[in-house]
């Protein structure tokens, strides 16, 4: 790392920083022309924009000092601005809240801020108002502490999934490997003949899905009683790592042993490293390999076979 860098970066940042609380007025005896601190109305703030909060949690939040905030809380409480219920799952932890008189007391100066901030904002044209709002949001997007990636899951294929794998498929593996149109229209093909013949009792797609993104998705269609075949395994990039490929194949094989099928094949390329480590993993086994340019460039096809032992359906 350049200390060079870094030093007039944190400098150009301590600037602001003394510049921006200027404007603001964060520095006068009393914010907003009130008789409260900054931490004090900051206080008063999170207890009137939320639900009943212990004291620990409000530090923790705040970043402030636990003996710090206790002797604003108490203050407080003298003064009629909040009040203390035990907590209905523990009688050992109190819960604060603020009074009516608390939200009479606070109501002027969230007015007062708010039209602070919209003189700021007002002389500036619309376009230099969203570029200076879309800058703090980026700031605070950029220190924010890392926040643990919200769960995904598999589903079965909906209304539109289809579509959405065909354009992804054609996207990424242009982006990624420079096939060709020829490769979006096998999987076009592939989908579109998945949903005309689909056989719930032996077939399925599964979808990878966070909220309402979806990640990643891998199908399992009918080649004959004995066998299926694995298609269209996917995960998009932002998701990799998750686990996401290793649970989609995973789903393909506990299907196909649940339905009776003998053995699994799939068709690949070996260019596709992450998805052949899958597949080893699986227990699938390469039984053949052949030279072809279906995809706008020479690629080495592979077939890899999982035997399931079971019995015929």
């Amino acid at each position: 790392m350049d200390t060079a860098v870094l030093d007039e970066q944190a400098r150009r940042v301590r600037a602001f920083n003394r510049f921006y609380t200027q404007r603001i007025g964060v520095l006068q005896e009393g914010l907003l022309d009130s008789p409260f601190s900054l931490t004090e109305m900051r206080v008063l703030y999170e207890l009137a924009h939320g639900e009943a909060v212990a004291a620990s949690l409000l530090g923790a939040e705040l970043g402030l000092d636990a003996g710090y905030l206790s002797r604003i809380l108490r203050r407080f409480e003298q003064k009629g601005f909040i009040s203390r219920e035990r907590a209905s799952d523990d009688a050992r932890r109190s819960l604060i809240t603020l009074t009516d008189e608390g939200r009479r007391t606070f109501a002027p100066y969230e007015a007062r801020s708010q039209a602070q901030v919209t003189t700021m904002l007002e002389p500036l044209a619309c376009e230099h108002r969203e570029a200076l709002v879309s800058a703090m949001d980026e700031i605070s997007d950029l220190l924010a502490p890392p926040r643990a990636p919200a769960p995904w899951h598999l589903r079965a294929h909906q209304p539109g999934d289809i579509g959405w794998v065909i354009e992804r498929h054609g996207l990424l593996y242009a982006e990624e490997y420079a096939f060709n149109a020829n490769f979006e229209a096998l999987v076009a093909e592939i989908g579109a003949k998945f949903l005309r013949d689909f056989d719930p009792s032996c077939e399925r797609c599964w979808i990878a899905e966070r909220g309402v993104e979806r990640l990643g998705s891998i199908f399992l269609v009918r080649r004959s009683d004995e066998e299926a075949q694995l298609r269209l395994l996917l995960v998009d990039p932002a998701a990799r790592g998750l686990g996401i490929g290793k649970a989609l194949v995973d789903a393909c094989v506990a299907f196909a042993r649940e339905v009776g099928y003998t053995r699994i094949m799939l068709w690949t390329n070996a260019v596709l490293l992450a998805a052949r480590h899958l597949y080893e993993a699986a227990g699938f086994v390469l039984v053949e390999e052949d030279w072809h340019d279906d995809f706008g460039a020479p690629q080495k096809g592979q077939t890899w076979v999982l035997q399931l032992h079971g019995d015929a359906r």
